[in-house]
């Protein structure tokens, strides 16, 4: 018999201290967000549902927000597959060095080792549902990109070292919700 695991405010919301199934609305979640005023860019925000005293095994799930103009990281290729589901607002797609648009609804199926970014789009907040496999031995490629580029989403040089890849151009997440919370869709 799997027991519930017992969940804790980080600060930002609702996380699992250990493992077993649990529920939580997306409301109530932990929150993470790197929002800044200063010279780094920003990554959106995030609800991870899981906790670095929990972590998920096998499948990774969250939600992810950006602004219009908001990359989520940095362009990059995975050995694992992953899935993504725009649930409101506009992003661009660059995958492949290619530029999708997508909207409400669309799905975005990445095999392992699909080169990809999203960019938020349009006039207001982008939430898109995102999974990926953690089984096998995950690794993660930042190439260089002149489309991503363009939107400010590439490595500067190609590397398998996130910490290499991200260091002096992205604002560190924080746990809290970010200052647009009440204009997501979810909040009443």
């Amino acid at each position: 018999m799997v027991r519930e695991a017992r969940l804790e405010d980080f600060g930002s919301g609702l996380a699992p201290v250990e493992d077993g199934w649990f529920t939580v609305n997306a409301r109530d979640a932990q929150w993470l967000t790197s929002e800044t005023s200063g010279p780094l860019r920003t990554s959106g925000a995030e609800c991870p549902f899981e906790s670095g005293k929990a972590p998920f095994s096998q499948l990774g799930i969250r939600l992810h927000v950006l602004q219009p103009g908001e990359r989520n990281g940095l362009y990059h290729r995975e050995s694992e597959q992953e899935a993504f589901l725009v649930l409101s607002g506009e992003c661009t797609l660059l995958v492949e060095g290619e530029e999708r648009a997508l909207g409400p609804w669309d799905f975005f199926h990445s095999p392992a080792g699909t080169e990809h970014i999203f960019v938020g789009a349009g006039e207001s907040p982008c939430v898109i549902l995102m999974a990926g496999s953690r089984s096998g031995d995950w690794q993660v490629l930042y190439p260089v990109s002149d489309l991503a580029a363009r939107y400010g989403a590439s490595a500067t040089a190609e590397t398998a070292d996130p910490d290499e890849a991200y260091i002096g151009t992205f604002e560190p997440s924080r746990r809290e919700r970010p200052s647009y919370w009440d204009r997501l869709p979810w909040v009443p």
